[in-house]
């Protein structure tokens, strides 16, 4: 969101709680965030599950996690399940989407939201956000595989490079679960932004 744009929003919504989120956010606080939702279509997917971490200067806060289930969106298919395991039943006691966004707003305030391929969840919770808040997330996003491949560039311009998690995680030597749920995703991105931030990189192997 450009500062024009966050100044507006503020003005509008200055007298109700949701005036701070379009404070201008630091760097000294950063949330990871990952979903799993119905369909790679940002467009159509519905959210199944919303976990995040927070990042304060080099130290992941898995103490503080964010995790919540929605109940079992219409789309949730055979076919979704296959993706991510998680079945209707075992969204008997999920939250509603409305509930689910103001506990999100509540965890993340206004702070940058980190993860991996982040513009794709950003894209469907700013559905949801417009819809049951009345804006989008003003939060900015910062994309760890860019930073990565980025960095990469730097020491070897025009090569390839395997942008996936699991690849990342190997060349960074970080001890990522492998389970791919919402929070050990987030948590992950979390490590990779942690160790792109303040660590060195080299060439993986594969190059």
């Amino acid at each position: 969101m450009n500062p024009i744009s966050r100044y507006w929003h503020k003005y509008k919504w200055r007298n109700t709680p949701y005036a701070p989120l379009f404070n201008a956010p630091t760097s000294e606080e950063l949330v990871s965030l990952d979903c799993e939702t119905t369909s790679l279509d940002p467009h159509k997917a519905e959210i199944v599950t919303i976990a995040a971490t927070k990042i304060r200067g080099n130290t992941i806060i898995t103490s503080e996690p964010f995790n919540v289930s929605l109940r079992a969106p219409v789309s949730l298919s055979a076919q979704s399940v296959k993706v991510h395991g998680i079945r209707h039943q075992d969204l008997n006691d999920g939250l509603t989407e409305k509930d689910a966004m103001h506990r999100l707003i509540d965890y993340i305030g206004n702070r940058p939201i980190v993860g991996y391929y982040i513009q794709y969840d950003k894209a469907i919770l700013d559905r949801y956000a417009k819809r049951y808040l009345g804006f989008k997330l003003p939060n900015p996003t910062i994309e760890v595989s860019d930073i990565y491949r980025r960095k990469l560039e730097h020491i070897l311009p025009n090569a390839y490079y395997d942008l996936s998690m699991e690849a990342i995680g190997h060349h960074l030597e970080l001890p990522l679960s492998g389970r791919h749920d919402a929070l050990d995703d987030a948590i992950s991105a979390a490590l990779i932004y942690v160790r792109l931030k303040y660590g060195d990189i080299s060439m993986p192997s594969y190059v």
